[in-house]
C-alpha cells in the first residue's frame, strides 16, 4: 500500500474525532436501543465476536445483540432451519437498518477499527483472509464500512469481495473514503446486499458474522 499523509496520520485523526463525536451525539439513541433489546428478549445488550484486524491481529468486535441467547452458537445463520426464528423482533429492525453496528464506534475510537476499510473477517474465515493476502488487504485498518460493503455486501462471493478490498487498498484516499462513507447511507436505505438465510455456501461466513 502506498503511504500518504492521509493514511499515516489524518485517517486516524478523523477516526478519533468522528467516532468520539458519534459516541456523544448517539449516546441517547444507543441507550434507547439498549433498553429496547432488554425489553424484547433475555440476554446481554452487546454481542462480542473475535475478528481479524490490521496485520491479522485478533480483536473483539462489538455489536448490539440481535439474536436470541439460545441460538445455536456454531451454526451460521443461513444453515439454521428457520433463521428468522432466532432473530429477535428488535434485532430484525437493527439488522435491516445496520443500527446493530453502532457499538463499533467504540472499536474505532480505541483504534482496533477505522470508519472506512475492509470489513473485519471472522478469526476462522481462512478463505477470505487468504484471498485478502493476495491484495495486501490484511495490511490496512479494517472498517465499519467499505468499498465491498457498498458493492454487494452479503451477496458477494469470497474472491469478488477480496478483489474489491484490494481495489480499496489501491485507491485509498480521503476522497475515496468519502465516497464509501456516503455510499453506505444509500446502501442502508435500499437494504442492498442484505441476506438473512439461504442455502448457498458463499454466504456462510458473512451470515455468521452478522449474528
Amino acid at each position: 500500500m502506498h503511504k500518504t499523509p492521509y493514511t499515516l496520520f489524518f485517517k486516524r485523526l478523523f477516526d478519533i474525532v468522528l467516532s468520539g463525536f458519534g459516541i456523544i451525539v448517539l449516546a441517547i439513541p444507543m441507550l434507547v436501543i439498549a433498553i429496547a433489546i432488554k425489553l424484547d428478549s433475555k440476554g446481554p445488550v452487546l454481542f462480542k465476536q473475535k475478528r481479524v484486524g490490521l496485520h491479522k491481529k485478533h480483536f473483539n468486535i462489538y455489536k448490539f445483540r440481535t439474536m436470541r441467547t439460545d441460538t445455536p452458537k456454531d451454526a451460521p445463520t443461513h444453515e439454521l432451519s428457520d433463521p428468522k426464528k432466532w432473530i429477535t423482533k428488535v434485532g430484525g429492525f437493527l439488522r435491516k437498518t445496520s443500527l446493530d453496528e453502532l457499538p463499533q464506534m467504540f472499536n474505532i475510537f480505541e483504534g482496533t477499527m477505522s470508519i472506512i476499510g475492509p470489513r473485519p473477517a471472522l478469526w476462522n474465515q481462512y478463505d477470505l483472509i487468504e484471498e485478502r493476502d493476495k491484495y495486501g488487504a490484511n495490511d490496512v485498518p479494517v472498517g465499519l464500512t467499505g468499498w465491498a460493503q457498498i458493492n454487494g455486501r452479503d451477496e458477494l462471493e469470497i474472491p469478488v469481495k477480496a478483489a474489491l478490498d484490494g481495489e480499496y487498498v489501491k485507491r485509498q484516499s480521503f476522497l475515496f473514503d468519502c465516497k464509501c462513507f456516503f455510499g453506505t447511507f444509500i446502501s442502508v436505505l435500499k437494504s442492498d446486499g442484505v441476506v438473512e438465510g439461504g442455502t448457498g455456501e458463499i454466504h456462510k461466513h458473512e451470515q455468521e458474522a452478522r449474528q
